[in-house]
């Protein structure tokens, strides 16, 4: 079986360690990014499987991001991740955007494999 492509947009490094420990133990491969413009710029050369965004980020927003997959990639799942202390507004938002679930920091790794399987199938 193919491994499944997930890119990560995140700019705080802990999180980022987290991640790549979750996800390279279950087989994925991961591309990872720090800020939204270079995300944007890589996304439609790697193509990933699943997208997951931190909100806030340098140079380019969560939101922007997500507006821009929706657009060009419809069918690309994508995750959004935020502390807890965000505005619900911007929860909101992206969901008006059309983002595929969101999880809150800190977040249970289980539970956010969990999701990213959901949003694979």
């Amino acid at each position: 079986m193919e491994k499944k492509r997930i890119f990560i947009i995140e700019d705080d490094n802990m999180t980022i360690e987290i991640l790549k420990f979750i996800f390279s133990k279950e087989g994925y491969e991961l591309s990872i990014s720090k800020d939204g413009l270079d995300a944007i710029e890589r996304i439609p050369k790697e193509v990933p499987d699943i997208v997951l965004t931190d909100i806030m980020l340098p140079m380019k927003s969560g939101l922007e991001i997500i507006q821009f997959i929706k657009d060009n990639f419809a069918d690309m799942p994508v995750i959004a991740l935020s502390s807890l202390g965000e505005e619900e507004a911007t929860v909101l938002d992206a969901f008006k955007l059309g983002v595929d679930d969101f999880i809150a920091k800190p977040f249970s790794p289980n539970e956010l494999l969990l999701r990213v399987k959901r949003c694979l199938k």
